[in-house]
C-alpha cells in the first residue's frame, strides 16, 4: 500500500508560531504529523529551523514562498530549501491586482522560467490554487487550466487545494486525475455543508476527503498537507481533529 506522509501547513498555526516557533513545531510532531509545509520561518535562520526539524523528527514537505520573493530572491529561496531538505517550492497566492488576464499572461512564462531554474537545482516549483483561478479567460479556459496547459510538467507542478476547488464548484478528484503526472502535493481541507461554506476540520464537512486521498494514492502524490485557513476552535484543537481523522484512514499515522 502506498504510504503518503502528512504535513501541516504552518499558516494554520501562524499566531502560535509568532509566539513560539520551536514549541509549535514540537507540538506538531507530538500530534503525529510527519512534516510541515512552511509559510515563513518564524524569524529564525533556516539552519536553526532545520535543526529543530531534525530534533523533532519532522520533514520539510514544502515551502510556500510569495510571488515577490520568487521574482526577486529566487537564488536565496533555492538555497534555503536545500538547507531545510524541502524539495518543493510553492507559489501560494496572488494579490487582487494580479488576478486578471494581463497578469496571468505575465505570470505563466515567469513560472516556467522559475520552475526550470528550480528543476536544475533539484527542486520542483508548484502552484497552489484558490477559487479565483477558476474564473474564465477570454479563450474560455479557466486561469488555472492556462497555468498548467501553457507551462511544461517538468517545470511547473500542482498543489491542488480541495477546499477552494470545491468552493468554485469543481470536483477536486477530477483535477487531480487530469493532472495526475504533475500533482505531488494535495491540500486536504474540508468545508461546512451550510450556506457559509466555512473551513471545516477533516471528516466533519462535505468535501469527499476519502475520494481525494484515494485519488492521491492512485497518482502517487508525495505529500498530503492539512491546512485550516481559519477555525472557530483553537488552531491546535483544529489540527488535532484533522490528524485524528487521518489516523483512521492512514495506517502509518495510526502506528505512531
Amino acid at each position: 500500500m502506498t504510504t503518503i506522509p502528512v504535513a501541516v501547513q504552518m499558516f494554520t498555526l501562524r499566531e502560535e508560531s509568532e509566539k513560539d516557533f520551536a514549541g509549535t513545531l514540537k507540538k506538531v510532531a507530538e500530534l503525529g504529523f510527519d512534516g510541515v509545509e512552511f509559510a515563513g520561518y518564524g524569524g529564525l535562520d533556516v539552519k536553526e529551523v532545520r535543526a529543530l526539524l531534525d530534533e523533532y523528527g519532522l520533514k520539510a514537505a514544502a515551502s510556500h514562498v510569495g510571488l515577490d520573493q520568487l521574482q526577486n530572491n529566487l537564488d536565496q529561496v533555492i538555497e534555503e530549501q536545500k538547507i531545510l531538505g524541502s524539495e518543493y517550492v510553492v507559489c501560494p497566492y496572488l494579490l487582487e491586482d494580479q488576478r486578471n488576464e494581463e497578469s496571468y499572461k505575465a505570470l505563466i512564462p515567469f513560472l516556467e522560467e522559475a520552475g526550470e531554474k528550480c528543476r536544475q537545482e533539484g527542486l520542483t516549483l508548484c502552484y497552489h490554487n484558490h477559487d479565483f483561478e477558476l474564473e474564465k479567460l477570454s479563450d474560455g479556459r479557466f486561469a488555472l487550466q492556462a497555468i498548467f496547459e501553457d507551462t511544461t510538467p517538468e517545470n511547473v507542478q500542482a498543489e491542488f487545494d480541495v477546499y477552494w476547488l470545491t468552493k468554485a464548484g469543481e470536483n477536486p478528484v477530477e483535477w487531480i486525475e487530469r493532472y495526475k503526472d504533475r500533482t505531488p502535493l494535495i491540500h486536504l481541507k474540508d468545508m461546512t455543508t451550510d450556506e457559509e461554506q466555512f473551513f471545516a476540520e477533516l471528516g466533519t464537512g462535505g468535501v469527499n476527503i476519502e475520494a481525494v486521498m484515494e485519488a492521491g494514492k492512485e497518482i502517487g502524490a508525495k505529500w498530503f498537507v492539512v491546512e485550516q485557513d481559519a477555525t472557530r476552535k483553537t488552531p491546535f484543537e483544529s489540527i488535532e481533529i484533522s490528524i485524528n481523522y487521518l489516523k483512521t484512514k492512514l495506517p502509518h499515522l495510526a502506528a505512531k
